[in-house]
């Protein structure tokens, strides 16, 4: 299973979970990363990081060491 950081830019897919119970799982699901939540990796900036996620009809920028943690289902 693949993380966000993993997948390429266009892909669509199902958060399946957050690995960890720290300050930064906690913040990333008060964010709206939750399980279960559709997802589209919309870009990535030039260097790779940041990445551009459209979740709950949002953008949300997310660090790629925070993606690394999201564990996602490509449809």
């Amino acid at each position: 299973m693949p993380s966000l950081d993993q997948i390429p830019v266009g892909t669509r897919g199902v958060i399946l979970s957050i690995t960890g119970e720290d300050v930064i799982a906690q913040r990333l699901m008060e964010m709206g990363v939750i399980d279960g939540e559709p997802f589209q990796l919309l870009r990535t900036a030039p260097l790779g990081d940041p990445l551009d996620v459209e979740i709950h009809g949002y953008r949300l920028s997310l660090r790629k060491t925070e993606a690394a943690r999201v564990q996602v289902q490509i449809s």
